[in-house]
């Protein structure tokens, strides 16, 4: 009769080849890739998140406190914000004249980082928020140029409105 013979075929990865593949690529994906990568795009996002987001949280305020005046100035390593009591009768011509309540601590940009105006490359300036939510900086459309290996830009509406390009 007929003789049937087991052959064994050994075909694909045992458990302990594909758990050492695994660690070798996750080693190099954790410690090599990052050194091969530029980290400064990642740098220019975060910043022009963040100082988005301290805009807006600074229109809020002023929207909502009618009796302040909110101005943020930026220099070349950083920005801060500063309080002022205003005299809500009087028309709003930005925090001139105006009692300083509060200073908070300074913002620095890291690695070289820094943000300028785009109508005039100037990274030295100040820009206040009246009750509206509105600058005196007098900007619409492409405000702000955020660099840090990556150029990215920030706008700003003529009604306040903050949003990245």
């Amino acid at each position: 009769m007929f003789q049937t013979r087991l052959i064994r075929h050994c075909s694909g990865f045992s458990l302990i080849e594909l758990v050492t593949t695994i660690l070798i690529v996750g080693i190099i994906a954790v410690f090599v890739l990052p050194k091969l990568l530029p980290e400064s795009s990642y740098s220019a996002y975060t910043l022009r998140n963040e100082f988005i987001s301290e805009l807006r949280q600074v229109q809020i305020k002023a929207l909502n406190n009618s009796d302040r005046c909110y101005r943020i100035s930026v220099v070349s390593d950083g920005y801060q914000l500063t309080t002022y009591r205003h005299n809500v009768s009087s028309a709003f011509t930005g925090c001139i004249d105006s009692q300083l309540i509060r200073t908070d601590l300074k913002q620095t940009f890291n690695g070289g980082a820094y943000i300028e105006l785009a109508s005039n490359s100037s990274t030295s300036f100040s820009m206040d928020f009246d009750n509206l939510g509105r600058t005196t900086l007098n900007c619409s459309g492409n405000c702000f140029v955020v660099i840090a290996g990556e150029t990215l830009n920030i706008a700003m509406e003529s009604e306040g409105y903050v949003h990245a390009l």
